[in-house]
């Protein structure tokens, strides 16, 4: 497994610091939350780590490869999935299907062509279930799954890739608070096979996933340690949280 590294990383959009001289490790298996107000460089972070975003200066790499030579797929083919806000599951096709689809397989169109679903990718998929917490609802259409199941079943297409890296954006906006300690528990089961970044606004979710924090404001780390640490240091309470 690889870890991802960040030094330096500055990115300038018409003058104006998006990131600003960011530097973050996340070592291989860790599972790390990011939290910080509006603008503060979250999901700008995650563009660049993603290649969406080239960095201004600055050093990022995931192992040995330089991400900032790279593009989108390429860097997705090292093993980097993003799960954004918004769930973008099939509505019209079964959980068991969305996860076939996802599934990491021969592409092309004689691949496709002599493709069968055989007994090992089944297995796959039916792990998958478990571990998402969806095995009774894998014959079910994906529209009729609530909110959060929804996100879950994408995290799902995403394992499906098998990714090192898995960066996930507020995976518990507008859930219960059932399917909010679902979510954190299942966060913490997949990570250690596979680092996991959560970005989210949260803070009793960011207290349930119990691991380190890094806190940004205005593109740069403010804080970092666990969740006593950051909500107890003065710069967090007064950027954060407006005591």
């Amino acid at each position: 497994m690889n870890s991802l590294y960040l030094d330096g990383v500055t990115v300038m959009f018409d003058g104006f610091r998006a990131l600003n001289n960011l530097s973050l490790i996340i070592e291989p298996g860790e599972l790390r939350a990011i939290i910080g107000p509006n603008g503060a460089g979250k999901t700008t972070m995650m563009d660049v780590i993603t290649g969406k975003t080239k960095p201004t200066t600055g050093t990022v790499k995931f192992g040995n490869h330089d991400l900032t030579r790279m593009d989108e797929p390429r860097i997705a083919m090292l093993g980097i999935g993003r799960k954004f806000q918004k769930p973008t599951v099939f509505d019209a096709l079964t959980v068991f299907e969305n996860l076939e689809l996802a599934l990491k397989s021969p592409r092309g169109p004689l691949a496709c062509w002599r493709w069968r679903l055989a007994g090992t990718a089944r297995q796959k998929i039916q792990t998958t279930l478990d571990e998402i917490g969806l095995p009774d609802r894998a014959q079910d259409l994906a529209g009729l799954l609530s909110h959060g199941q929804r996100q879950w079943l994408e995290i799902g297409m995403l394992l499906m890739q098998e990714p090192e890296l898995l960066l996930v954006d507020e995976p518990v906006a507008g859930m219960t608070d059932q399917e909010t300690e679902h979510t954190a528990a299942l966060l913490k089961r997949i990570a250690g096979t596979r680092s996991v970044v959560v970005v989210e606004h949260d803070l009793e979710f960011v207290r349930a996933l119990g691991r380190r924090v890094t806190v940004l404001h205005e593109g740069s780390t403010l804080s970092e340690g666990s969740i006593d640490h950051v909500q107890n240091d003065p710069r967090v309470i007064e950027v954060c949280l407006g005591r």
